[in-house]
């Protein structure tokens, strides 16, 4: 993958478009591999790359309404296990669209599971993400990606 990354037959293959959409797909591991390969071959092309994709981390920017709508799709185990280890503002941004209680309950969820693979906090964290980002196709939920098309209240 690394080597058609490099490949100046990207933009006639579908462009950075069709290759964020491959990356998304990807596993947690190997999207990390390809985007620091495509730092070290073509830095511009990979800020590109990122400015386009959604990780699971980009949670904080979407609002709470959102947030919530989300929250109510998602699996109970994939969120514990997809916020172990997380920054403190992820798991802040998570615990605080929950009510009191389910939020309680989450926390000991995640206490309770003990120490988890990186592998598999990697495959709860892309679920939560692929939930998002349904929800975003079909309309349901709308995220701001800081570009030209704000949003007015």
């Amino acid at each position: 993958m690394g080597s058609l990354l490099a490949s100046a037959e990207l933009t006639s293959a579908g462009g950075v478009e069709t290759l964020v959409e491959i990356i998304n797909r990807a596993s947690r591991p190997t999207e990390k591999s390809i985007l620091e390969s495509l730092a070290t071959t073509d830095p511009d092309l990979a800020e590109r790359v990122r400015s386009q994709m959604f990780l699971f981390e980009d949670i904080v920017v979407v609002d709470d309404r959102s947030m919530q709508l989300v929250l109510r799709e998602v699996a109970a185990a994939d969120l514990a296990s997809a916020l172990k280890g997380v920054r403190d503002d992820v798991r802040d941004k998570v615990m605080r669209n929950l009510s009191e209680r389910a939020a309680l309950d989450l926390q000991d969820e995640i206490e309770l599971l003990g120490p988890v693979r990186a592998a598999a906090v990697g495959e709860a964290q892309a679920r939560v993400v692929a939930v998002l980002r349904t929800m975003e196709e079909s309309g349901q939920i709308t995220i701001d990606r800081g570009g030209d098309d704000d949003l007015i209240a």
